[in-house]
């Protein structure tokens, strides 16, 4: 599971790090086996809130989307290197 939040955010990266070939092989090959959670306005306030209030500049909008996300679908586990998961209370993989 993801959002399209963060295959914006995927998107950018393997464009600008790998081109436009990379691009068409994501979308072609690994988005049709995603479930892709679709962010409506009031998850995207909600996070926003969250990045407004945080007394850190390193926090996300993408990261906060998520954090909700998964609170809110009962998501406990994410595939991630980003430490930020582990201190919002969530399991990480690889650990």
């Amino acid at each position: 599971m993801t959002t399209n939040y963060v295959l914006v955010e995927t998107c950018a990266l393997v464009q600008n790090r790998f081109g436009m070939r990379a691009i068409k092989v994501f979308q072609e090959d690994i988005v049709p086996v995603l479930r892709i959670e679709w962010i409506d306005k009031a998850v995207h306030h909600a996070a926003m809130q969250v990045v407004i209030a945080a007394p850190r500049k390193k926090l996300s909008l993408v990261d906060c989307v998520s954090y909700e996300t998964m609170r809110l679908l009962g998501v406990t586990t994410a595939f991630t290197l980003d430490k930020h998961f582990k201190e919002q209370g969530f399991i990480c993989l690889p650990a």
